[in-house]
């Protein structure tokens, strides 16, 4: 494909095609922002990677993730938002209008930009991992736990979200067995407490997942003591990994104020960011919640104050 040297001109640019990116371009094509939307390396986001979603309102008998991704996009296509495929690989914020890199051939000159680029679960990198995920293997308790009701479980992981998953998990499952890598974990005093406390996870100390075991689902795990080396099989039927989220920020690294994981900070109450006319929403942004209606609303918040923005230069 030919090198385009001409920009593009567009009033507002959303980045990222989640619930938060998705949600904005609704709220921005009523308000006749004529948003443009690049979908990004993963289009619908996390959601496209999880099987059953029960807790999004408005679905009664629950609905698959990449379903309702389609549902996102249709909305916003039939309010009119131009969605595109393309990955934003690089930004010039110096300057008015923005500048932004499209697939590293084309650049979009756009007067305000919503970001709502999400964020990915790592991973622990084995191929039963990849292979069982989304039956059985999943990164996100509280969003698929409920399938494991009274299931044995099993979750990797010594942070906090790991200490809180195991503790939500406890209340679902007889008994969950929780694996450490090191001799203690990084969660904070109280955390852990709570979970040595609690009579039904088994902590597994100085202990890694060597494989993830079965064949459609998940039927259980082999761990590998770390000092020892011995190989251990555990039944479990739901396994899921909590080492962390890693934010897709990079290319803002440098231009726009993150906290020190790399997640944008915004305006308490807002989506504002520190350079005025860009805004973010979603799991870029939110390391907190990290649920698909929290960043439906974020990505509202955004195309309001998009809007506003806008309207207060005199460029809508």
């Amino acid at each position: 494909m030919e090198k385009t040297t001409e920009n593009e001109k567009v009033s507002l640019l959303i980045i990222g095609s989640g619930p938060a990116g998705y949600t904005a371009a609704i709220y921005a094509s009523r308000a006749n922002l004529k948003p443009v939307l690049y979908q990004g390396i993963q289009p619908g986001g996390q959601l496209t990677i999880t099987t059953e979603v029960e807790n999004y309102p408005g679905y009664a008998d629950g609905v698959q993730g990449p379903e309702m991704m389609v549902d996102f996009e249709k909305q916003a296509k039939r309010m009119g938002a131009d969605i595109r495929f393309g990955l934003a690989t690089k930004v010039d914020l110096s300057g008015r209008p923005f500048k932004v890199e499209i697939d590293e051939e084309k650049w979009i000159e756009t007067d305000a930009i919503i970001i709502a680029t999400g964020a990915s679960a790592k991973w622990l990198g084995l191929p039963s991992e990849e292979r069982l995920n989304g039956f059985g293997v999943s990164a996100c308790a509280v969003c698929d736990g409920f399938f494991f009701r009274g299931k044995e479980v099993a979750i990797v992981g010594a942070g906090d979200t790991a200490a809180e998953e195991a503790l939500y998990l406890s209340k679902l499952a007889p008994t969950v067995h929780m694996f450490v890598r090191k001799g203690e974990m990084r969660a904070s005093k109280v955390m852990q407490e709570r979970v040595l406390n609690t009579p039904n996870i088994k902590v597994y100390w100085n202990t890694e997942t060597d494989e993830i075991l079965g064949d459609k689902t998940v039927s259980g795990v082999r761990i590998k003591n770390t000092q020892t080396g011995e190989l251990k099989e555990i039944p479990v039927n739901g396994f899921f990994v909590a080492i962390g989220h890693q934010p897709n920020s990079d290319i803002f690294k440098g231009v726009l104020d993150m906290d020190e994981a790399g997640y944008i900070k915004t305006v308490p109450g807002s989506s504002r960011t520190n350079v005025e006319g860009v805004f973010a929403a979603g799991d870029v942004q939110d390391k907190i919640y990290r649920q698909a209606v929290t960043a439906a609303g974020s990505g509202c918040m955004a195309a309001l104050d998009a809007e506003r923005y806008l309207s207060s230069k005199g460029l809508h």
